[in-house]
Order: structure tokens, then sequence, then C-alpha cells
């Protein structure tokens, strides 16, 4: 028996609220499963298994609030042992196999449809449970089309197809289309707010969460109506509303959490607050800087890109970013954490991004293994880190084990920047804008870009000689791109 428990999401967590449970008694989940989404004072964050088992017991309802480290669930570890044959017991005789009767043609049914009355209950995974509220599908309206009637991802895929279909031209206002995010889609229909009616003020004027939970903290809303608690989860003191995967709450009872933008921005503020004087109390912090040549790195990328499509296309910031993780390979003293006082290096780097909120506020999810990843493949996951925390869909695994942290704000014109140290960690890298500045090359002046990298280290892990050391690395990477 394993006990699944409040995760401590970043060292500025204390506690965490049960938003909703993807998961019930009896479910088999596997390691790496999203099972819970927990509420946090940055960002709704999706927790996942770290083992495969069976699902024994939900210990904390929907909509409570507990320390870091409470049990919320119990899992059997493993799956169900096979029956055994007892010693000495006759060897079990299978049945003659009979010739397959021909199969009479199966009427296919439509897509999309619901189980109609005395029909079994379609099986869905997990991870498909998933995939169907990050796109906003109710999954009691499908009908699967895997094997034993199983609902697949198929499945949630093309009925989300449907509905930004039938989205495109809402009722009455025929030639409007909507664009809403499949978060915001989810949560419009959990508070029952018109999407017509919201004001988008997103990119091209999309639909966001922060838009549908103003609109539905501007309008009057009726009293709140009880909740039914899942199987197998504890009745909360004061008897707080649950909610059962599957099922659409009330509106007044839909997230707990269910706050307005200004809010969650102010405890995101004491959060990092809490956690930057923690930071500044604790560590001894020093700095050093370099300004890097970045000739080769831009022309080496320019003639790459000349060879790629356009959507696949390289960006300075990628080649920061390994040549980043790979100099921390190098340096092993700043890719690590200060516990117990006393430095433990990590064993692999895993590349912390900075990444700041339109809300306000920032989290640093982290690029797991950064630097064993190519070019193309960094890229990628550094962009899907970014529209997945702006949008509040990260997991639990990429906000536990950072082991180094960039902050890049070269795209708001800062020519450098000195960072405070995330603990545990012992080393945050700034870097800054591009520019191009006069640099005497051989005796003569020349116009090149360069970019300025500083490192912010614990001075109890190492000192400024290693620190120097590790930009130096940098550096020295970026002059030879070809080998990143």
């Amino acid at each position: 028996m394993a006990d699944f428990r409040m995760p401590a999401l970043g060292a500025d967590m204390d506690e965490g609220t049960i938003l909703e449970w993807l998961v019930k008694p009896g479910d088999q989940v596997h390691k790496g499963d999203v099972i819970a989404v927990i509420d946090t004072a940055k960002a709704a964050i999706d927790a996942e298994s770290f083992c495969t088992g069976n699902i024994e017991q939900l210990v904390i309802g929907v909509g409570q609030t507990v320390p870091v480290g409470t049990v919320l669930a119990t899992i059997t570890e493993g799956a169900p042992p096979r029956a055994q044959r007892a010693p000495g017991a006759p060897p079990v005789r299978k049945k003659p196999e009979r010739p397959p009767r021909p199969k009479a043609p199966r009427k296919r049914e439509p897509e999309g449809v619901a189980a109609g009355p005395g029909q079994p209950t379609p099986t869905i995974s997990p991870l498909t449970r998933q995939r169907a509220r990050d796109l906003g599908v109710d999954v009691a309206t499908l009908r699967g089309s895997g094997r034993g009637g199983s609902i697949t991802r198929a499945d949630v895929e093309r009925a989300a197809a449907q509905q930004r279909k039938a989205a495109a031209k809402p009722a009455g206002q025929p030639g409007r289309r909507i664009r809403v995010s499949p978060r915001a889609r989810r949560v419009a229909e959990e508070l029952s707010v018109a999407l017509a009616s919201v004001h988008g003020t997103g990119p091209g004027g999309s639909v966001t969460e922060s838009d549908v939970r103003r609109a539905a903290l501007t309008r009057e809303t009726g009293p709140p109506s009880g909740g039914t608690a899942p199987a197998g989860v504890a009745a909360p003191a004061e008897a707080a509303p649950q909610r059962v995967t599957g099922q659409r709450p009330p509106a007044a009872i839909a997230e707990p959490a269910a706050r307005s933008a200004a809010e969650r921005t102010r405890s995101m503020r004491q959060a990092i607050a809490r956690l930057m004087a923690r930071s500044k109390r604790e560590i001894p912090h020093y700095y050093v800087s370099t300004t890097i040549d970045m000739t080769s790195s831009l022309n080496w990328l320019r003639e790459r890109n000349r060879e790629l499509e356009v959507s696949e296309r390289l960006v300075p910031a990628a080649l920061l970013l390994k040549a980043v993780a790979v100099a921390a390979r190098q340096v092993p003293a700043v890719n690590g954490y200060w516990e117990d006082d006393q430095f433990s290096p990590a064993a692999a780097v895993h590349l912390g991004l900075a990444i700041s909120l339109r809300g306000g506020g920032l989290l640093t999810p982290a690029i797991q293994g950064a630097g064993t990843l190519g070019l193309a493949e960094l890229m990628s996951r550094m962009r899907d880190l970014v529209i997945r925390a702006r949008s509040g869909r990260l997991r639990s695994s990429e906000l536990t084990n950072a082991t180094i942290t960039v902050t890049n704000l070269g795209d708001q014109g800062v020519e450098s920047v000195y960072g405070v140290i995330y603990p545990p960690q012992v080393a945050l890298v700034g870097i800054g804008k591009i520019i191009e500045r006069p640099v005497a090359i051989g005796g003569l002046i020349g116009v090149r870009p360069v970019v300025v990298a500083t490192l912010s280290a614990d001075h109890r892990a190492s000192d400024g000689y290693t620190g120097a050391r590790y930009l130096t690395e940098i550096s020295d990477l970026l002059q030879r791109p070809e080998d990143l």
C-alpha cells in the first residue's frame, strides 16, 4: 500500500487544495498518470501518480485545503496477482478449441452518441479523461469505439472537433467565431457562463480563463446547492460539496478556488515574496557576469534555418538554453541542491525556466534532461512549457525537480539581469538581450552581436572561481554552435 500525498510543488508551497479527482476507488493507474488537479498559490497543477497500481481510497475530498505531506489517497501497488495452482493439484485442462463461428455483420452505431438505457457505462482511461478535460469534452455524451465500447483518445478529439465546428457560429450571432482556450471553455461550462457574452482579452480577442472568471464574478449567483461525495472519499468536517468525475457540478461549487485574477495575483505575489525573502535571508549570494560574442552562433543559426521549414526554425534562445545546460554538466558544482547543510549534485540537468504569467507573477517549470536534448526538441519543449504555464496546464513533476534555473529577459529589452536563487537550488543564470556593440578584435574596432550572461550562485556550494569557469564554458560552447 502506498500513500499519495500532497506534493510540495516548489519551495514556496505550504498547502494545496484539491480542485478535482480524475480517478475513483478501484481505478487502475500507471506511474505518470494525472490523477488529481491541485490548486496552489500560483496555479492549478496536474498531480501525477508516482507508482502503478489501483486506487484504494480517496482520503481528501474536493474543496479541502491541506498541508504539504498530507495523505490524499491510498494506492495498492502492482497489478493484481494471477491465480496459482495449489501444490499437488491436477493441471487445469484446456477445453478443446472449436472452429470459429462466422460473425454476423455488426451494425455500425453513430459516433458521439451516449450509451442508451440498460447499456453499461463505457470505460475510459485516466489519460483519455484528462485529454477530454483539456478539450472541454463531456465524456458522458460519448459512445466509445474502442474494445468493449471503451472511449478512446480518437473519440474525444473527434467530439472536440465537432464542438469547435458547432461553436464557430453561435446561435443568434451568425458569422461570429468565438476563440476560446480549452481550459476557459471548461471553466465556462462549470460556472455556467455563456461564452458569447464574455469579452475576450487574449490574443486576437480570444477568451481566456481570467475573462470567464471575471464574467462569473460580476454577475449575481444563486445560493449554493449541495453536491455528492464520490465513493471512498472521507466527508470533510463541514460537509464541503464534492465533485464526481464525469459529472458537471453546480456553478456555485464548481471550484472552491474560483478566485478573481486580482486575488490569484495577490496570492502568487505573497508566495513569491516569502520564497525570495527566505532565499536572500539564508543564501549567501555572489554574482559574476560576462559578455559573450554571438557572431558564430547567429551565423550558424542563419545557415541552419535555411534548411528548415518555417515552423521548425530555431531561435537564439534555444542555443543559449542548450549552452547553459551543457555547461552545467561540465561544471556540476552549480547544478544541484543545498540540503542538510551540504551540497548534493544532481545526476542530470533539469533546466528550470522562469516564465512570466499574463496576469502577473511567474512559474519555474523544468525541461527534463535538457543537456541531452537536441536543439529542435529543446525548443519544442520550451514553447510547450510556456504555453501550458500560461494556460494553467502544468504537471506536478515539472515543478519539483529543476536543478538550475534560467531567467531570460532579453525579449523585454533588458541587457542584463541578476536573479535571486530558487532554493534549494544553488545557481540561477540570467540572459539579457542580444545587442550590437563595438568590439576591439585584433587591434581593430568592429560591431558584433553580444549578450550579457550573469550567474547568481550560492557561496556555500561554490565560489567565484567556479562561477567564472561556468560562464566561460557557456561562452566557449556558443563559439562552437555546431557541437551543441
